[in-house]
């Protein structure tokens, strides 16, 4: 069972930046990826769509065996691991905006987060919120049309930094100093939105403490894998050759895409 893989899911391609993570914070564990980009993005679905999807693709990659699950996605974190954790005893570790190291690192006192219009209207950040921010102002930033556009691989074309410039502006306008990449697609434009932001911006997204989350409870439920991993497999329930156009890119080597068959 130690040697089994994890099953990791996003919307789409933006899991893969906490993918990475995990392969680099626990190289010996073999790896399943799921990219539901044919239901991309999950930000303007409902919360009962993304539930339905995010138990369908749980069931599929435990039907491969895996032994745990890292829901990639904020949105489908939001709207569906408590869901998830009731109906499956087994590691579910899901992604968090970062409010509190955020709330740290503010000179100004002011935070802002980039994120999907799904993320920002669930109950789960509103209750991050009333936890973490404490004295801090939060000011939140949809930001629709930027994960299409990661999705394709366009990750700093002139449509890219308007859109990111555009969104920013009013965060910039607020005080922020502190930004929270609130979205797993995010991390990838992370250069292109460095370059539009004056410096002393702090960004923040939260990969690597997914990774190291993982790593904990697999610790702690002696559930680690003594390797060596097995190639990553990929799937993709929109077209398998768009995923693998920008596996290089994204997860840094090519790699065999499948059709996700539902």
């Amino acid at each position: 069972m130690n040697n089994a893989p994890i099953g990791v899911f996003d919307s789409g391609v933006g899991g893969l930046s906490v993918l990475r993570e995990i392969r680099q914070t626990l190289p010996d564990e073999s790896l399943l990826y799921v990219a539901d980009s044919g239901h991309v993005p999950y930000g303007e679905k409902t919360s009962e769509q993304i539930r339905e999807r995010s138990r369908s693709i749980a069931q599929f990659l435990l039907g491969r065996g895996a032994k745990a699950l890292v829901v990639a996605c904020n949105t489908a974190t939001a709207a569906a691991v408590a869901d998830l954790r009731e109906r499956h005893d087994l590691p579910i570790i899901g992604m968090e905006p970062a409010v509190k190291p955020a709330a740290r690192a503010t000179r100004t006192g002011v935070v802002g987060v980039l994120a999907t219009t799904g993320t920002l209207q669930s109950a789960r950040f509103a209750a991050l919120l009333d936890r973490f921010a404490g004295s801090v102002r939060v000011i939140t930033q949809p930001c629709p049309g930027l994960v299409e556009y990661i999705e394709q691989g366009e990750l700093d074309s002139p449509r890219v930094l308007d859109l990111l410039r555009g969104f920013t502006r009013p965060l910039l306008a607020a005080g922020c100093d502190t930004l929270i990449l609130g979205c797993t697609h995010y991390p990838y434009v992370r250069p292109a939105l460095q370059s539009v932001l004056p410096a002393g911006i702090t960004l923040i997204d939260t990969g690597a403490a997914v990774a190291r989350q993982l790593q904990a409870r697999l610790a702690t439920l002696e559930m680690t894998a003594a390797g060596p991993a097995l190639p990553c497999q990929f799937w993709s329930s929109g077209d398998p050759q768009a995923l693998r156009r920008v596996l290089p890119t994204l997860w840094g080597e090519p790699g065999g895409v499948e059709l996700l068959p539902f």
